[in-house]
């Protein structure tokens, strides 16, 4: 008895790449009220990266821009603005310095966010280049009304 052969069908198929010539981004404006920092700022990543896209490239910057305002209603869930710790070091001996949520929330609200997702991209060129794409604002008012940015809700993320 002789073996089966399989045939497949002569279709071909191929990952498509983008180049960032060809890339196309949008302006998304997202509200931050009443929202749990982790979770907002994980789906604010998504978007930045340009996961949510079906023409998503790992190694080009193929998200869009995103422009979040009122980052001073943003929550943190537990007990995590008294005891959430934030590290930095100056590089000299005794140079660290820890401050709390709390303390980075009254000096500027917007610190907060901006840790929170720059944590979540690639920590190389492309993640920094990715990381300018985000413009985190406390109140209403934003400087990017001439860009027309598209208000998303972040539920459907």
């Amino acid at each position: 008895m002789s073996p089966k052969i399989h045939v497949l069908s002569s279709k071909i198929f191929k990952t498509k790449s983008l180049k960032k010539e060809n890339v196309s981004k949008e302006w998304l404006l997202v509200d931050a009220s009443n929202e749990v920092l982790g979770r907002f700022s994980s789906k604010v990543a998504k978007i930045l990266r340009g996961k949510h896209k079906p023409s998503f490239t790992p190694h080009v910057d193929c998200g869009d821009y995103v422009v979040v305002i009122n980052a001073e209603k943003i929550k943190l869930s537990g007990k995590k603005f008294e005891a959430k710790e934030y590290v930095s070091h100056s590089g000299y001996p005794g140079g660290q310095k820890i401050k709390t949520a709390k303390q980075i929330f009254d000096k500027n609200p917007s610190i907060l966010i901006e840790k929170a997702v720059k944590g979540m991209l690639p920590k190389n060129k492309l993640g920094s280049s990715i990381f300018s794409n985000l413009k985190v604002y406390t109140g209403d008012i934003h400087k990017h009304a001439a860009q027309n940015p598209k208000l998303i809700n972040l539920k459907e993320f």
